[in-house]
């Protein structure tokens, strides 16, 4: 089971359909970014996949799924009815779900051309496209997951109590903001063999891809700040990924990429501090009138 969450917006709205995916360790809770894309003219929505979020059920394991494929049906009966009430729908996505988009949006071009080219444009916000760590670590750990991952899939890694990237949002730690630690935890959900196997197959599948034939946002922090305590260089840099691997592997996502490196930007660039997220929403907006203006000439 997924849910979907809507904005209260007029369903008549011209414009295509915002739709967010949120990450690992996460769903939505972005009132703001909601907010911001509605006076824009945006109809927008927001889903938490299944055992996410608001779809979470009792005796789940929090985010877990041994293949990111599992999650296209709920995809794909989302895009066809944001598609069916809009006239088209532009996916944003964050980390994880930046991952399973770019997946989802491959599948879709073959397997369901009429749906993809109701999906004018599309934007991710820090998409988690390779490992955070030094290539030998990545190797050692992919074969040590290729093995647990099968034998023993809901064998969980160490998690902390609070991550430095916890610490710097919530408003009970000094930062701006108020969520579910339920579903968000602070020092994140445990992460299982299983599902880590899931998401190296995930990231060389999109490796292998060929460029999406859409134009495509990338959205990053300029620098990130990995393995550190919490200190104040955690507000301004992402504690999660490491964005140069976002700034190599982004462009060969699309035919028609963009990639913009934001000074100061955290993990989620919409949750940082904010005159930084207002630099993110007016670059998002420029582009997207640029990209949408262009195909509505286009079809003149």
């Amino acid at each position: 089971m997924a849910t979907l969450v809507r904005a209260e917006t007029s369903l008549d709205n011209p414009r295509p359909a915002v739709l967010w995916l949120h990450g690992m360790t996460d769903y939505f809770f972005h009132a703001h970014v909601a907010e911001r894309f509605t006076d824009q003219g945006y109809a927008f929505y927001a889903l938490d996949l299944r055992k996410c979020g608001r779809s979470h059920r009792p005796g789940q394991h929090w985010h877990y799924t041994s293949d990111l494929r599992h999650y296209y049906p709920e995809l794909n009966a989302t895009a066809r009815l944001l598609a069916q009430r809009h006239g088209g729908v532009i996916p944003l996505a964050h980390s994880t779900g930046g991952l399973i988009a770019t997946l989802w949006l491959d599948h879709l071009r073959a397997a369901d051309p009429g749906l993809f080219g109701r999906i004018p444009a599309a934007i991710l916000n820090s998409p988690w496209l390779d490992m955070p760590f030094p290539r030998p670590v990545v190797l050692g750990t992919k074969a040590l997951t290729s093995t647990i991952g099968k034998v023993r899939p809901f064998f969980s890694l160490p998690t902390k109590e609070v991550s430095a990237y916890g610490r710097s949002l919530h408003r009970s730690l000094g930062g701006e903001w108020d969520y579910n630690t339920t579903m968000k935890p602070l020092g994140g959900h445990r992460k299982y063999y299983g599902w880590i196997e899931a998401i190296f197959a995930g990231q060389a599948a999109v490796r292998a891809q060929p460029r999406l034939p859409l134009p495509l946002l990338t959205l990053c922090s300029a620098k990130s700040w990995l393995g550190h305590e919490y200190s104040a260089a955690s507000d301004s840099a992402d504690t999660v990924l490491d964005v140069t691997q976002i700034q190599r592997l982004a462009p060969g996502l699309s035919e028609d990429s963009t990639v913009i490196s934001l000074d100061s930007a955290r993990h989620d660039v919409f949750l940082s501090t904010p005159l930084v997220r207002e630099a993110a929403f007016e670059e998002t907006f420029s582009w997207l009138d640029r990209v949408l203006g262009a195909r509505h000439d286009s079809t003149k």
